[in-house]
């Protein structure tokens, strides 16, 4: 028997490495694949969009929020991995009634090069998630992007207006491309015109998603507070912690020096 534990520190026993995985999250989804485990994927979300050439053939099992329980029993998984975050509580729970479930907790840079590494260990791939760890680590360890200091205001959504605040990965990230978040609120606040010029931020970024900002909505948001920079960003780079961050460094430089030239 192989005994692991989650980042709730919950005990994950394994009889042998895991055969038949489905994951329930689509950052550690595209880390899976980036491992080398594509044989042994048998079901994902279908939020899960990444490696584009190789998801389209696995089973989707619903979305992060609403599984497709009895599908997910019909695969007859040997591994579940899951976020606290952004699947359910009482669907995870159901989930762990029939299947070892692993289980990431997620609010900084360095829990995510943890989760790497554990689930590396986890499913038999220990070395090559040593080696992507440590190559992230190092990327964003040469000092290369600027040390900014604006204030920075990172919107999620809209109708309401809601922006990533503190202790989030998101506002951890944000820190990492020397930005400094506008708002001293946790997780993910809603906010109105009031307060956005109230805070004044120096910076505006729009992310991709959850809420797909466009275009028009920098005029939007222009309208309301005119002296700030704004632009839309790719919200993966911000947000999703497997293997996609191994092309953060790089972006976020750029970022920080379009934003610093007109700053």
């Amino acid at each position: 028997m192989l005994g692991y534990h989650d980042q709730l520190n919950r005990e994950i026993n394994l009889p042998s490495v895991p055969k038949r995985i489905i994951s329930i999250v689509p950052s550690q989804t595209e880390l899976l694949f980036y491992l080398g485990l594509d044989e042994k994927i048998v079901g994902i979300t279908k939020f899960c969009i990444h490696p584009a050439d190789k998801v389209g053939s696995v089973e989707k099992v619903g979305g992060t929020k609403q599984l497709d329980i009895e599908k997910i029993k019909a695969l007859k998984p040997d591994l579940i991995i899951a976020n606290k975050e952004e699947n359910e509580q009482n669907q995870v729970e159901e989930l762990i009634n029939f299947c070892p479930v692993w289980i990431s907790d997620i609010y900084s840079f360095d829990d995510a090069l943890d989760m790497i590494e554990r689930v590396g260990a986890l499913t038999g791939k220990g070395p090559e998630a040593k080696i992507l760890s440590s190559q992230i680590a190092q990327q964003f360890n040469q000092k290369t992007i600027q040390q900014s200091n604006l204030k920075t205001a990172y919107f999620i959504w809209r109708k309401p207006y809601m922006i990533a605040g503190k202790n989030t990965f998101i506002d951890d990230m944000l820190l990492r491309c020397g930005l400094v978040n506008a708002f001293d609120e946790d997780r993910y606040p809603e906010i109105d015109a009031k307060t956005l010029i109230a805070t004044n931020p120096d910076v505006i970024l729009l992310s991709s998603e959850p809420y797909p900002f466009k275009d028009k909505h920098i005029d939007e948001l222009r309208a309301i507070v005119p002296k700030a920079i704004i632009r839309l960003v790719d919200g993966e780079m911000f947000s999703w912690y497997g293997s996609r961050l191994s092309h953060a460094g790089a972006y976020f430089k750029d970022l920080v020096d379009w934003l610093t030239k007109l700053d």
